[in-house]
């Protein structure tokens, strides 16, 4: 049987997906040399990566000339809000009130993001 395919964006996928989201449309060469890799990655691993997204629907190519241009088929706000659902339901039990809780609970928030979760929840 084989494995089923995640909806959400492993650590290799996000640095790609990253990259596309800064600089935009962009040849599998100049999305390997947008990558801050040491050691680089090879451009077969990026050609990969960016077929295993486009399976996943985050991305999308066209052909100019000899070259394929891939570009990002779902913005960042979307792809943040479902990682962040997903983590709600796995480690949340959906509650968003737990969430905040644990987040605030942490003891390396600095004030001034306490404070400025205080504004929002008045607002």
């Amino acid at each position: 049987m084989s494995r089923k395919v995640s909806r959400q964006l492993t650590e290799a996928e996000l640095r790609l997906m990253n990259v596309l989201w800064k600089r935009g449309p962009a040849t599998v060469a100049e999305i390997t040399d947008g990558l801050k890799a040491d050691p680089p990655l090879a451009y077969n691993t990026v050609l990969t990566t960016l077929r295993i997204l486009e399976s996943k629907g985050f991305v999308r190519h066209k052909k100019e000339s000899r070259a394929f241009i891939y570009e990002a088929s779902v913005a960042q706000e979307e792809a943040s809000r479902s990682a962040l659902r997903q983590l709600l339901a796995r480690f949340f039990n959906n509650s968003p009130e737990l969430l905040v809780a644990n987040l605030l609970k942490d003891e390396q928030i600095r004030k001034r993001d306490l404070e400025r979760v205080r504004k929002l929840i008045a607002e």
